[in-house]
Formats: structure tokens, sequence, C-alpha cells
């Protein structure tokens, strides 16, 4: 029920939103955006024009899951947020097969790996406990606006 601006009480309803107003205070966010920028720093010092497709698609895979965390925070449900929650995981075991493949073929040092992988691996299981909080959370309607 929303207070009109004459004192009664509507009846109309609204939908009930599932959102984060700020993105940037997801913790899962911010260690997204890290492993992304790290992701770049080692994949550009990938050299050769026969390694191009590999170096792409790891600053690509790691991209693009802090991009579909902001994405997913702005829907208006929290099954459309799980949804791109799940476009993340995918990109978060691409981005881990891709990392493997690079180490495998010795452009990536070990070093470099193992770090970068574990940092994946736990990102997975933030992306995985977030998606199970955002379905499991009943939705919380918006502060009453005025009529």
């Amino acid at each position: 029920m929303l207070w009109a601006s004459n004192g009664t009480v509507s009846r109309r309803t609204f939908p009930l939103f599932w959102c984060v107003s700020d993105y940037k205070k997801l913790e899962v966010w911010r260690k997204a955006h890290a492993l992304a920028l790290d992701v770049h720093r080692v994949a550009t010092r990938i050299r050769g024009p026969d390694n191009a497709s590999l170096r792409n698609q790891l600053i690509r895979a790691a991209m693009s899951i802090p991009t579909n965390i902001v994405e997913g925070s702005g829907q208006k449900s929290g099954k459309e947020f799980a949804r791109f929650i799940g476009f993340a995981l995918n990109s978060a075991s691409e981005l881990e097969y891709h990392l493997l493949v690079a180490h495998d073929i010795g452009l990536m040092s070990a070093t470099d790996f193992e770090s970068l992988s574990s940092r994946t691996v736990e990102m997975r299981k933030m992306l995985h406990g977030l998606r199970n909080r955002v379905l499991t959370t009943p939705r919380t309607p918006r502060k009453p606006v005025p009529a």
C-alpha cells in the first residue's frame, strides 16, 4: 500500500524489485574487477600472432565476469540477477581453462598461473554463493512512493 499526498492509502500495488543500488559495494564485483585487471596485465605479456586468439580470450573471459555482475545488479528481479550471475560463472569457468592452456603451452609462468587460477576458483565459489542468496532471499518492496 502506498500513502497518497492527501493522507489516504492507495490500494495500487507495484512489483517487488531485487536490485543492487551500487554494484561497487559488492565484494564479489571488487574481486572480479581486480582479477580482470590482473589477467589483462599478464595476458598482454603474451606475444606473437599465433597467440593472439588465446590472449584475446583470456582478456574477454576475465572482463566478462565483472561486466555480468554489473549488468545483473541492475535487473528488476532476483531471477534475472541470478541469470547474469550464471553468465559470470560460465565466464569464470572459461577463464580457468584458458589460464590452464596458457600455462601448459608455456605462455604463462607458474606463479602467475597459480595466483590467477586460485583467484578464479575463489571467484566461482563467491558467484555460486551470491546466486544462491539472490534466489533464496525474499524480495523486499521499495519504499512507498507518494501518489
